[in-house]
């Protein structure tokens, strides 16, 4: 089977399974696991690359190293496609402190502190534990100079900050500024 046929098959196999319980699932959902399931390739031949022989690596970065590669004149990586259980799939990430919160914590911790690791903080997952604004979104270079106010008017960065909503005005009480969002810290 190609990629996409096993993608197809595996989210069929999945859904089926939920299926037969009576539960809905949108196949987006599901992809998003294949997706992450699959992304990874083995290193059969390294060619002129940086790559080793067995090695996996993210599908994306195989492209940009034997592009690189092939700009300059030399022989491309050829690999094979791997199909990683979802454990593997979560602890193969780039992002050490997204693969400690999923499973082997210590482990993880562990390799990343002894190989001297830095994580980027570039998902969804490990902005989340750390605190930090996701990277997701239109605005997401607004919201990097916001502003927060505190309700004695001192500033604060948003990632200081913890945001509560207030509830809206009632009929009786006069609304100061929007009222929607105040900084509490």
């Amino acid at each position: 089977l190609g990629d996409r046929e096993l993608q197809r098959y595996l989210v069929n196999e999945v859904q089926e399974v939920y299926r037969l319980q009576g539960v809905s699932i949108n196949d987006k959902h599901i992809e998003i696991i294949v997706r992450q399931m699959l992304r990874r390739v083995r290193i059969e031949e390294v060619g002129d690359t940086e790559f080793v022989v067995g090695e996996l690596v993210d599908k994306f970065g195989f492209q940009e190293e034997n592009e690189r590669v092939l700009g300059q004149g030399k022989r491309p990586a050829t690999a094979k496609p791997v199909l990683l259980g979802i454990t593997k799939a979560s602890l193969s990430t780039d992002s050490f402190i997204s693969a400690a919160s999923f499973q082997e914590t210590t482990r993880v911790l562990t390799e990343a502190a002894i190989s001297g690791k830095t994580d980027e903080l570039r998902g969804l997952k490990e902005n989340v534990i750390v605190g930090r604004l996701i990277p997701a979104g239109t605005g997401l270079g607004n919201y990097t100079r916001v502003e927060v106010l505190t309700p004695g008017g001192e500033a604060v960065k948003p990632l200081d900050a913890v945001l509560t909503l207030e509830p809206p005005p009632t009929d009786g009480e006069a609304a100061e500024g929007d009222g929607s969002v105040a900084a509490a810290g």
